[in-house]
């Protein structure tokens, strides 16, 4: 019997172009199948709005509000846990990328998260595996977008390699061709000059091989469709028609004089730099033929919600990963994870929207100690600059941050850490974290006692028993150094003692 049909929908804010769609979920005997039902896609061209001090302009972003305010009319009747949506690049790089989430989050009506490029990879081999046939040996997927390139090898659903360049359509149009000039010398230079990024990929991804070669996302189907309609080759890109796209639009010499069958108007401004970057990869990677598909980001994060949802969530194995390659103490993290999961569930009691923490606070918990790979002197900072810097799919930037700061406040003086939260609600996952590992910092077998803990208007209460605390003076010590750090962030951790 099949379940109810399930709409997810998913928000790609790329560098050139903003894009949604909106899929119907259907199941049938344990297998999840996407069907789009609906899409919209914005040229909002972002990235051409950041300025030489990598700011993104008051135009870019009006337009970029203005579009996610239609984005959010539609997804109106959606909820948090249906929608996904991620921003790329040209948010990346905006030094006042904070400012505009705010705003951007406020028009959506939706949480954004900014992704890093390795995980724009992930996502976008997970979108276009998806679209294509199992069982035909590695693919090599290039993705090129408004201000980066993506670059995976891997075989079915897996991805082995994935790299992230920072050269795009757009940002190569605005170098290059930014009047709407296209002069043979621009665009040999922009080639060039692309090629110089490809190079450094050259060695790694000859290596490992591939089969075929997919391209995916706005550039490669655009120029995939003047190469069929102009007769330059049957499907997909060829490394002639590349040459003979080149060949006509720098005889055209301006974009006005460009009059190239398949083109379509709004993909005009961005075509030279696209063209530039894909007869870069062609001519580094030794390309002749490249396939197209439609699978890109988009898919990618639907089939990631849907992993979430079906427990077969990318943290968990990014996770798992990191405890082997850090040699983390498992068993202990695992025993702190579990005191630090006891606590929290009886605030759970009080404040049930705390559970959206419970999953970072397990994976902040089962990594709490990744910085004594480096050493134990600081290894919460050593922790939080690993976790806040290493390659994590599956999570988003803020998501790292989160991580990264949680661990930083299990040891040490909270006032590095100070401006990250003002209520107890907020910090009630870290205090439980904080907690756990004080009460097992002698990493002994011993039980503990029965701990209580309940939320109070400025800050949390822990009561346990008199007998036990007697007993354990280092505890009662670290208990009473706890006190006063909370107090410093203007929150009271309250010890009350009972019989038992």
């Amino acid at each position: 019997m099949s379940k109810p049909r399930q709409l997810i929908a998913a928000v790609d804010m790329g560098s050139s172009s903003f894009r949604m769609i909106v899929a119907r979920v259907e199941e049938l005997n344990k297998q999840s199948q996407i069907y789009i039902i609906d899409s919209l896609r914005e040229p909002v061209r972002l990235g051409a709005g950041l300025n030489e001090h990598k700011q993104l302009d008051e135009a870019s972003q009006e337009r970029a509000l203005n579009a996610l305010s239609r984005f959010g009319e539609r997804l109106r009747s959606f909820k948090p846990s249906e929608v996904r949506a991620v921003a790329t690049n040209a948010v990346r790089v905006a030094r006042n990328a904070s400012e505009f989430i705010a705003k951007a989050e406020e028009a959506l009506g939706f949480p954004i998260d900014v992704i890093s490029g390795v995980e724009e990879a992930r996502l976008v081999y997970c979108g276009v595996a998806h679209q294509l046939p199992i069982g035909q040996g590695k693919r090599l997927v290039v993705d090129i977008g408004g201000g980066s390139t993506e670059f995976i090898i891997g075989d079915d659903y897996e991805p082995d390699v994935m790299e992230s360049l920072y050269i795009g359509c757009v940002s190569t149009a605005q170098q290059y061709f930014a009047d709407g000039s296209i002069q043979p010398k621009a665009m040999k230079n922009a080639v060039m000059a692309a090629r110089k990024e490809v190079a450094v990929l050259r060695r790694q991804m000859i290596d490992k091989g591939w089969t075929h070669a997919i391209g995916s996302s706005g550039t490669a189907r655009a120029l995939a469709e003047i190469c069929v309609a102009n007769g330059f080759t049957e499907h997909g890109i060829s490394a002639e028609g590349l040459r003979l796209i080149r060949e006509h639009v720098t005889a055209a010499g301006h974009l006005d004089q460009v009059t190239l069958e398949g083109l379509k108007p709004d993909r005009l401004p961005m075509m030279p730099g696209g063209l530039a970057v894909m007869s870069a990869v062609f001519e580094e990677l030794e390309l002749e033929h490249m396939d197209v598909t439609d699978g890109a980001l988009r898919q990618g994060l639907l089939y990631d919600m849907l992993g979430r949802q079906h427990n077969d969530d990318m943290r968990e194995i990014t996770v798992a990963q990191f405890l082997h390659r850090y040699k983390i103490d498992t068993q202990h993290a695992e025993k702190v994870k579990v005191l630090a999961e006891m606590l929290f569930s009886q605030l759970l009691k009080q404040q049930p929207l705390l559970k959206r923490q419970l999953p970072m606070l397990r994976w902040a918990a089962m990594l709490h100690e990744i910085g004594l790979s480096i050493g134990h002197n600081g290894h919460h900072k050593h922790a939080a600059y690993i976790l806040s810097n290493a390659d994590m799919p599956g999570f988003s930037k803020r998501e790292q941050l989160l991580l990264s700061t949680w661990v930083l406040a299990h040891n040490g003086k909270l006032g590095k850490v100070s401006e990250i939260a003002n209520t107890a609600i907020q910090w009630a996952a870290p205090m439980c974290l904080r907690l756990a590992a004080l009460f097992l910092r002698r990493r002994e077998v011993e039980a503990l006692p029965e701990l209580r803990v309940k939320l109070q208007e400025q800050g949390v209460q822990l009561s346990v028993p008199k007998n036990w605390l007697l007993d354990h003076p280092l505890t009662q010590y670290s208990l009473e150094t706890e006190f006063e750090q909370w107090q410093r962030i203007g929150l009271n951790l309250e010890l009350v003692t009972r019989r038992q």
